[in-house]
């Protein structure tokens, strides 16, 4: 059940970016998006061990979804701090156990 967990938090935060990201842009169609990164974390072999995707050897995204990720997290990274500050608060600690 751990998993099931961590698949869904993963899915609600870029959830969260996506849509920050598409609130103040309109170059991505948003519901193509969430559906995609949805679909590739439900069906992600290495959730169990894996923190972040950017981290992960396996990259699962095809080339075009991958730029409009790499867009939405270059924008909505920084601003989550303002937008969700627990989750960012929640990210940074994670990401200085790596």
């Amino acid at each position: 059940m751990e998993i099931e967990k961590k698949r869904q938090k993963e899915i609600e935060i870029v959830t969260l970016m996506i849509r920050l990201y598409c609130r103040h842009h309109q170059d991505i169609d948003m519901k193509e998006l969430i559906d995609y990164a949805s679909l590739r974390i439900q069906k992600c072999p290495r959730i169990k061990n894996k923190t972040f995707c950017s981290h992960c050897p396996i990259h699962c995204y095809e080339k075009t979804m991958l730029k409009k990720i790499k867009k939405v997290m270059r924008y909505s990274g920084p601003r989550m701090i303002l937008y969700h500050p627990i989750y960012s608060i929640k990210h940074v600690i994670c990401r200085k156990s790596i």
